[in-house]
């Protein structure tokens, strides 16, 4: 009985369960719709806010797009007015440019129809300057063309004949320089290359910073090279590079050898550089005795004496309208050699004749004189045989022909002389005027030296200190200007510089 009642208040509870549970469950969904309701509702309230405001900003770009659009219609338009404007102008100008060359137009009719009446006119005058003619010379139109046509043909005839004479020495002339063309060229091939000589030499240096030790402190180191040596530095922008300029290139090689020599030293001061100096002249003259000996043994005469053969060596530096003259003599003893076996004369005293010709030139600085006259005399002296003293003095014809050798001398120096490139005369001319501007400075009393530099247009002068004072420099170098002005030919001015120096030199021991 417990049992069943339980039972049926189990149910009824259950069952009130469910109920309840249907209740509270629908209170649930019911209170969720309206919370979705009303935040759908909040939704739409903000899209339509939204939505508006993006209508207003379309319509405020629309209201600006369409006042650019307007903005620039109305710049269109007052583009097009002028554009009109200009268009209308235009053609008013080519109305008025129409205008005027229709009235040219009309000018140039009116010109022409006059031109046209005068050319007829013209025709009538010389119509009747004719028919004047004939009346006056009594010859017909016909008659006088033929007389004309007779005249011409003579006229030409003579005019042809002057013409062939012409052409025939012209001809001449052509075949006679084509012949000295070939033979020169014929020549040349057996000649020794020329170079002409100029005044500068190039010593390359080993760094850009050698140039400061060659200057020196305040230029003494520089000005005493120059005064040793004779021989002008040019130092400019040429990297690692300077020039040695002066007209004698014994002076040249000397301080070229010395420059040399303290470069390689490094210690560059006035003292060394005296020093190196003296050690370049000594080397010089070996050098000079060693170019002499390999000249002989080249073209093969080898029984000369050491002094002949020393002066042969010196002729290296010296120049003959800027050729080398030891250079062309020994390639006047190869032609003249050649020309001597082919003659059949003797070959010995034409080769010896043709390399000691300008032998007087080795010493013609020194001592006065022609260098034919101091040549015969320097070979007389040493013992040369007479006929090469006879083939050798007739060259430049101070003295007679006297052998068949002096012709061929004579013949072989002007193939020498004058294959082209060989001499320049201009810097024959240059070269002896510098030497006349030294020999003018070396006139007056109390000089030691006098060097002619920067290509003449000075010239340095070392005085004794002894013999001239301060003062007395001064109006030395006033009388050298005034001697130079009166004596020498030059272009320009001449830069005069007079040098009174004093050394003092004692030893502690």
């Amino acid at each position: 009985m417990i049992l069943g009642i339980n039972f049926w208040l189990a149910g009824g509870l259950l069952i009130l369960g469910i109920v309840l549970g249907y209740f509270l469950r629908r209170s649930l969904a019911l209170q969720q719709a309206s919370s979705l309701e009303r935040k759908a509702q909040e939704e739409l309230t903000s899209a339509d806010s939204k939505a508006k405001e993006v209508v207003l900003a379309a319509k405020d770009k629309a209201a600006s797009i369409i006042a650019e659009a307007q903005k620039e219609e109305r710049e269109r338009k007052q583009e097009l007015r002028h554009l009109e404007e200009r268009f209308l102008k235009k053609e008013d100008v080519l109305e008025k440019q129409k205008s005027e060359v229709g009235s040219r137009e009309t000018e140039c009719k009116k010109e022409l129809e006059r031109v046209q009446k005068i050319e007829e006119q013209a025709r009538e005058l010389q119509k009747k300057i004719g028919e004047e003619l004939e009346k006056v010379s009594g010859l017909t139109r016909d008659e006088a063309k033929a007389k004309l046509i007779e005249e011409l043909e003579q006229t030409n005839r003579q005019e042809l004949v002057d013409v062939i004479s012409r052409l025939e020495k012209e001809k001449r002339k052509e075949v006679e320089a084509k012949g000295l063309e070939v033979i020169t060229s014929a020549i040349q091939r057996y000649a020794r290359s020329s170079i002409a000589d100029i005044t500068t030499s190039v010593v390359h240096l080993p760094n850009e910073e050698i140039k400061g030790k060659i200057i020196g402190r305040e230029g003494r180191n520089i000005r005493t090279f120059e005064r040793l040596t004779g021989v002008e530095i040019v130092i400019d922008e040429t990297p690692e590079s300077l020039l040695l300029s002066s007209f004698d290139p014994l002076r040249r090689e000397v301080a070229k050898l010395a420059l040399e020599k303290l470069i390689q030293d490094g210690r560059i001061q006035p003292a060394k550089i005296e020093e190196k100096v003296e050690e370049a002249r000594q080397e010089l003259d070996n050098q000079i005795e060693r170019i002499g000996e390999e000249a002989v043994y080249e073209v093969g005469v080898l029984d000369l004496p050491k002094e002949i053969i020393r002066l042969l060596g010196r002729l290296n530096y010296r120049t003959s309208y800027g050729q080398n003259v030891l250079t062309h003599s020994v390639e006047m003893t190869h032609i003249s050699g050649m020309i001597a076996s082919e003659l059949g004369v003797n070959v010995d005293v034409v080769k010896k004749g043709a390399l000691l010709h300008d032998i007087g030139k080795a010493i013609d600085h020194e001592v006065e004189g022609t260098h034919v006259e101091l040549g015969r005399k320097l070979l007389k002296k040493y013992g040369i045989d007479e006929a090469v003293i006879k083939a050798m003095e007739s060259h430049h014809e101070e003295y007679p022909f006297s052998t068949p050798e002096s012709y061929i001398v004579a013949a072989a120096d002007v193939i020498s002389a004058a294959r082209p490139g060989a001499r320049r005369d201009t810097l024959e001319k240059y070269l002896r005027r510098l030497e006349d501007i030294e020999n003018t400075v070396k006139t007056f009393k109390g000089i030691k030296d006098a060097y002619a530099v920067s290509a003449g247009r000075e010239v340095r002068v070392f005085v004794v200190p002894e013999k001239i004072d301060d003062f007395g420099a001064l109006q030395l170098a006033k009388q050298i200007a005034n001697k130079i002005q009166s004596d020498v030919q030059y272009p320009g001015e001449i830069k005069v510089t007079v040098i009174r120096e004093v050394k003092a030199v004692e030893y502690a021991k």
